[in-house]
């Protein structure tokens, strides 16, 4: 994708009032967990794989993840959500402090189980690991309703300090629609933008700054498939938008890139940045919305942050596992797109 020499002055000068702002992150902190190993044989019991283990680490998902890709990209981030009292909610503990990163408003939950996912990676010596299997830990009950107010209180006492709150439900009850919109009402005064990243209530969720699902999300609310029917495309999105009351909505659509949409103006559609061929897409989405959101802080039109999003997207599908992106590595793209 090329930038205009008068657009790309523009978001060089965005990028650099990223680090000044404050944004809040409500939502599901996930533990990602990879295990590396190497094959040894296949096991005589089964024809399986035996894997010797040769190293294992956790880093941020979900919520945590945007958190993190808010903070690589300079943002002083306030993560707001939950954690179990185990060993997953240690390791996520232990990365935040390492990294500068806010732990005052995460609450431990006696009983909780943190929701961690568990890749299992196997290769031979020196050669490109590659996913085998990936198994997830669930907690078995949602939060009790006592400790979603309790969050909410916390993240609308940081509302009048910040310039931004993102919003991410993966589906694992540390927030919900009428949660938000009581912040919404609540932050009417202070106008900044409030983003949101549902997996499974995207459609609950109204009157917000912006969205930013995947295609197969928009699919999934609707019950209506969209492959290369921009039409379609464009009827959902408009739908979205008008029925959610959001101010734009930016769809990704991987290696279709993203379309962007916002009331009594045509769909623009963004191509993809960098190669069609991604390394590994794991986490991709909180490092768009965790972009979008901080540009839209830092007083960026919708266009212009969706291009920083587009750009972020696109450098951080060409790392592997759960990574993030730094002002750096952004400033340096679009200087050079």
């Amino acid at each position: 994708m090329s930038i205009p020499t008068s657009d790309r002055t523009a978001l060089l000068a965005l990028l650099e009032r990223l680090p000044r702002q404050r944004v809040i992150m409500l939502g599901d902190l996930v533990a990602d967990e990879s295990v590396y190993g190497e094959i040894m044989r296949v096991s005589r019991e089964a024809p399986v794989l035996i894997l010797k283990e040769r190293e294992r680490q956790v880093v941020p998902g979900g919520g945590a993840n945007a958190a993190n890709n808010l903070a690589a990209l300079g943002a002083h981030v306030i993560p707001v959500g939950v954690v179990g009292d185990d060993e997953p909610g240690d390791a996520l503990f232990h990365y935040f402090r390492e990294r500068h990163i806010s732990i005052r408003h995460i609450v431990r939950v006696p009983n909780y189980l943190t929701p961690t996912k568990t890749r299992i990676l196997g290769g031979l010596s020196h050669w490109q690991r590659q996913q085998i299997v990936r198994i997830d830990r669930e907690p078995g009950h949602p939060l009790a309703a006592e400790v979603r107010t309790r969050l909410t209180r916390a993240a609308a006492a940081l509302l009048a300090s910040s310039t931004g709150l993102l919003v991410a439900d993966y589906g694992y009850s540390t927030t919900n629609a009428k949660e938000v919109d009581s912040l919404r009402r609540r932050a009417r005064h202070h106008a900044l933008p409030i983003t949101i990243d549902s997996r499974y209530d995207l459609l609950t969720y109204k009157n917000l700054t912006a969205a930013t699902p995947n295609e197969p999300e928009v699919e999934a609310a609707f019950s209506q498939p969209i492959g290369n029917d921009l039409e379609r495309l464009h009827t959902l999105g408009r739908k979205f938008l008008r029925r959610q009351g959001l101010q734009a909505l930016l769809i990704t659509r991987g290696r279709d890139g993203m379309a962007l949409f916002e009331p009594h103006r045509p769909p623009r559609h963004l191509p993809i940045f960098g190669s069609d061929q991604a390394v590994d897409v794991t986490g991709a989405g909180d490092t768009v919305i965790a972009a979008f959101t901080l540009a839209l802080a830092a007083g960026g039109s919708f266009l212009e942050a969706a291009l920083i999003a587009n750009c972020a997207g696109g450098l951080v599908v060409m790392k592997r596992g759960t990574a993030t992106v730094s002002l750096g590595e952004i400033t340096e793209a679009i200087r050079n797109a």
